[in-house]
Parts: structure tokens; sequence; C-alpha cells
């Protein structure tokens, strides 16, 4: 349970993280982008910690006090789970 828990966080904060870049890299051309509900869908589910990285790596998205609130509430559920693992489970 632990390592599916654990492989679940890397796997979505890993995905935040380059979506967080291919989203700044197609703004700077004016391509397609990647829709905001799908950024904060991913950092609500645990990907925070990777949103607020990205936003100070690409500079993206740092303006919008939303993208700030929900990536701080996702980093929050993703260390209270850690925690909840690492307390409870052996």
């Amino acid at each position: 349970m632990k390592i599916l828990i654990i492989g679940y966080l890397i796997m979505i904060n890993g995905l935040l993280f380059i979506l967080m870049g291919v989203d700044k890299f197609k703004a700077k051309r004016q391509q397609w982008r990647i829709p905001e509900k799908t950024l904060l869908l991913l950092g609500i589910f645990g990907g925070g910690l990777a949103g607020l990285i990205a936003q100070q790596v690409f500079h993206h998205k740092s303006r919008k006090t939303l993208f700030y609130v929900v990536y701080t509430f996702g980093t929050i559920v993703a260390i209270a789970l850690l925690s909840f693992l690492l307390y409870f489970t052996n």
C-alpha cells in the first residue's frame, strides 16, 4: 500500500511539473494550451508541491492566486497522506 501511494504521488507530481513546463512553452508560442482545469485538478489530487516548484522554475501561473491556493492545498494533502502512512503503517 505504501509503495502505491508513494508511486502515485511521484507520478502525479512529475506529470504536473512537466505539464506546467509544456504549457509555458506553448504560451510563449501562442499555441494550444493545457486547460487550467487540468493543472488545477492535478494540484488538488496531490501534485501541489510540483505545482509550486513549477511556478518558480517556469515563472508560470505565478500571478494567479487560485493556482497558489490550490497547489498549497495539494501539498498539504500530500504531506498529510505521507504522514499518515509513516505513522500508522509498519
